[in-house]
């Protein structure tokens, strides 16, 4: 399994910005410190000084880098040989073999936000250095040649939930984490937290986020309640006494089902 354990909510924070490093790093499970779309050409290598200065703990950091085979890439990649931040998540991953080629200091979250990144995400997750996948809606749309990922009502278009299913099960299938995508709309609370409840129960390790405020709701969502803290306690100590599938409240129990009240502990004990 996945030795990726940061989360449930994962904070961007430009790396332009040195001066909200330490409040995202303190609000968040993790800070994204973003080399890439959050910091224009101009400001890239004050960016990178900024990093360098920078002393937040390796472990709970998150770098985003520029895409393979740019400039921007080569020089992301010497600025952080330079600090003890060894997760990088790569920006537009596309290419597996270009991918399988970075330097094995380095872990990489395969950031797959393209068609052609999206599309090639099983052979991605096979890779040993990539220890977990994202996906991205905006940037997969705009591959596309289409204008919005979302339709009028605020839900996703079904090109964007088949890119988030697809990304899901190219990670799990190698057991390794899946990221959901941000939520763009910052006043949108209530679509947050419904998104992010359906990436817990889906299988995804956490969800991104673009602003301090989400955290929580992102937090809250992956919380089980007490009542699944209940059943799932409650079932693993009813199977303690049978063997292969039984009845509990009425309900058919096999390995499946102990699996889904293992992952509700595991969820409430991160």
């Amino acid at each position: 399994m996945t030795s990726f354990a940061l989360g449930p909510a994962l904070l961007f924070c430009p790396a332009d910005r040195p001066e909200r490093f330490g409040k995202a790093f303190e609000r968040a499970d993790a800070v994204i410190l973003d080399l890439e779309d959050a910091v224009a050409p101009a400001s890239k290598a004050a960016a990178r000084g900024a990093l360098i200065e920078s002393e937040l703990d390796p472990a709970r950091v998150i770098v985003r880098v520029n895409p393979p085979g740019t400039d921007d890439f080569a020089a992301d990649l010497a600025t952080l040989s330079q600090t003890d931040y060894r997760r990088i998540m790569v920006a537009k991953s596309e290419s597996p073999k270009r991918l399988g080629k970075i330097d094995r200091r380095f872990a990489v979250v395969a950031l797959c936000e393209t068609a052609k990144g999206v599309a090639q995400a099983d052979r991605i997750a096979a890779l040993d250095n990539v220890e977990a996948l994202m996906w991205g809606a905006e940037d997969l749309v705009a591959s596309l040649g289409g204008t919005s990922s979302r339709k009028p009502n605020g839900r996703y278009r079904d090109i964007a939930r088949y890119a988030r299913a697809r990304v899901l099960l190219a990670a799990g299938s190698r057991h390794k984490a899946a990221i959901d995508a941000v939520h763009l709309d910052i006043d949108d609370v209530k679509r947050l937290a419904i998104e992010a409840a359906d990436a817990a129960a889906s299988g995804f390790a956490a969800t991104a986020c673009i602003h301090p405020g989400q955290v929580a709701v992102i937090r809250d969502a992956y919380r089980p309640d007490a009542r699944s803290l209940t059943w799932a306690r409650d079932v693993l100590a009813a199977a303690d006494g049978e063997r292969g599938v039984f009845t509990f409240d009425g309900r058919m129990v096999d390995e499946p089902v102990l699996r889904h009240a293992r992952a509700v502990l595991k969820r409430a004990g991160a």
